[in-house]
């Protein structure tokens, strides 16, 4: 059974970085494409960034050239570093994996999720 545990977040000010981490159990990384989601409250679950089996990577267009989704295949960690935070970054993050992708919504088949961790972002 794979399992998705995130971890690193936290309360920050605005201008501040934070790295999240989703550890990857029961399966090697490597089979998966990656992503992080978000979810404001009372907002929809939006993309952020994900990354394919070759490296590849996309980032939605507000955390571009902000975040960095990277994998460390030695480790079974997934990460995504934060700088530059906003109060609007503000949400509950969540990591996913899928054998046959991601999408804008999350997993193409039936993927996996983890618990999300919180980040706060004050102005």
């Amino acid at each position: 059974q794979v399992q998705l545990v995130e971890s690193g977040g936290g309360l920050v000010q605005a201008g501040d970085s934070l790295r999240l981490s989703c550890v990857v159990s029961g399966r090697t990384i490597s089979s998966y494409a990656m992503g992080w989601f978000r979810q404001a409250p009372e907002k929809e679950r939006e993309f952020v960034a994900s990354t394919d089996w070759t490296g590849g990577t996309k980032y939605a267009d507000s955390v571009k050239d902000r975040f960095t989704i990277s994998r460390d295949t030695a480790k079974q960690t997934l990460y995504l570093q934060m700088n530059s935070l906003k109060p609007e970054d503000t949400a509950d993050y969540y990591c996913a994996a899928d054998t046959y992708g991601l999408g804008r919504t999350g997993p193409i088949g039936s993927g996996v999720w983890g618990q999300g961790t919180r980040v706060t972002v004050s102005s």
